[in-house]
């Protein structure tokens, strides 16, 4: 009996795709000393116990239970830096992608008139900007406009390893994928541009920057909008990923939202 050309396609396809994003996260790994894993220290019982302070409250954030804070806890500022460095963020952001991948291949056909979609954040979602949070005390400190702004500008975020793997896999299996980002389109597009493509970032249909006319509004309103003008120009919007919850609230939202964890800051 011969087997269905489509799934043999697929699979070819599949095959492909595993070998690029091996071939892709070996080319451009993680080089900044600050993202070296982290070994933590053995706890006391007075450690433990703040700890699990601090789990409740990540929880809490990742829940969107716990909205509108501005710092985190200066108590769980070892939490957190364990966290991020300590190897269970990657674990957690594998397993997410996972989850993601598997809705692609289980749930969706892809058509062929291009029009099926994902949009995908940018900033601790695409690109990590561990390495400077770990100089802001992981979100301890205050946000910095100024100092992030020089950050950015720098061009030297880091691919996240998962969602890139996830990306590449999107783009082979013919999704339309658009880059949508909070970040200012005067001032950051070309080194935004040239940051994505030197980490491995390349076949996407739109990089997406907020413009002057959406300066001053909430990232739900200006995500909402945007996705209502992708919607207008006949995309289906399968699966939207993004670290905050300004991401993934609002209107016109696709099929599925996919929350990334990020307990060092928040955006509304």
């Amino acid at each position: 009996m011969l087997k269905n050309p489509k799934h043999m396609i697929r699979a070819m396809v599949q095959r492909v795709v595993n070998v690029l994003i091996s071939l892709l996260i070996t080319i451009f790994p993680k080089a900044s000393t600050c993202l070296k894993p982290l070994i933590p220290d053995q706890e006391s019982s007075s450690s433990s116990s703040s700890n699990s302070l601090c789990l409740s409250w990540r929880l809490g954030v990742e829940s969107n239970n716990v909205r509108g804070w501005r710092t985190v806890p200066a108590g769980c500022l070892d939490y957190i830096e364990n966290y991020m460095l300590g190897g269970q963020y990657e674990r957690d952001l594998e397993f997410i992608v996972d989850q993601i991948s598997s809705y692609v291949d289980q749930e969706i056909v892809v058509q062929e008139d291009g029009m099926d979609a994902f949009i995908l954040d940018i900033d601790d979602t695409c690109l990590s900007n561990i390495c400077y949070y770990k100089t802001k005390r992981f979100g301890c400190d205050p946000f910095d406009r100024v100092a992030f702004k020089t950050w950015a500008l720098m061009g030297r975020c880091p691919a996240i390893p998962a969602v890139l793997g996830l990306f590449l896999k999107l783009v082979a299996n013919g999704f339309k994928v658009f880059l949508l980002t909070g970040r200012d389109a005067i001032t950051f597009r070309q080194v935004t541009l040239d940051n994505l493509h030197n980490q491995g970032f390349i076949g996407y249909e739109r990089l997406i920057m907020r413009p002057m006319s959406h300066q001053g509004k909430s990232a739900i309103i200006y995500k909402s909008e945007i996705r209502k003008q992708l919607m207008g120009e006949g995309y289906r919007i399968w699966g939207n990923v993004g670290d905050q919850w300004g991401d993934l609230q609002g209107e016109y939202l696709g099929n599925r939202a996919f929350k990334i964890p990020n307990p060092m800051y928040f955006v509304s």
